[in-house]
């Protein structure tokens, strides 16, 4: 039995969430993920999630982590890790600089810091399924460009 796959419920985030809790965002076109660190803080590969260039394995407040956005705790009954284990797991990262979008995302990161594996749902439902794959990193696209007008990264690089 695949317990990552078969045992993971969502639930609103209500109240302080459990040390070790997996968390889940809602950004444009996919499911951002960290693990919930105690004291307010979030222990999460920030990859593509604030900037057009990928960036580390970062602890932040739970504000800048939902980035106004509402947030949902994954909760997995069988996790192999959990509590200041899985903590210490996701602390153990801190400042790694790996992030591949298929191979090594948040997503990845959350469920190696809870199951001892690197895996990601999101990315096997989009190699399954193409149409989803497309819509998915258009919508990723569509984020960056956004990111990089209001910043004005891309006005500078067109001078």
């Amino acid at each position: 039995m695949d317990t990552y796959d078969a045992t993971s419920l969502d639930y609103p985030l209500i109240g302080e969430p459990a040390c070790g809790t997996h968390l889940v965002t809602q950004r444009r076109g996919y499911e951002h993920h960290g693990v919930y660190v105690g004291h307010g803080r979030v222990v999460h590969y920030a990859g593509f999630a604030d900037a057009a260039q990928r960036a580390p394995v970062e602890e932040v407040t739970i504000e800048c982590f939902a980035r106004g956005q509402t947030m949902w705790a994954r909760l997995h009954p069988f996790a192999k890790y959990t509590g200041e284990e899985a903590v210490a797991r996701a602390r153990s990262r801190l400042g790694e600089d790996r992030y591949r979008l298929l191979t090594n995302n948040c997503e990845h990161f959350c469920v190696w810091c809870l199951f001892g594996e690197a895996r990601s749902k999101q990315v096997e439902a989009c190699l399954a399924h193409p149409r989803i794959a497309i819509r998915t990193v258009a919508s990723l696209a569509r984020a960056l460009i956004g990111y990089g007008r209001r910043s004005g990264r891309f006005a500078a690089q067109a001078v």
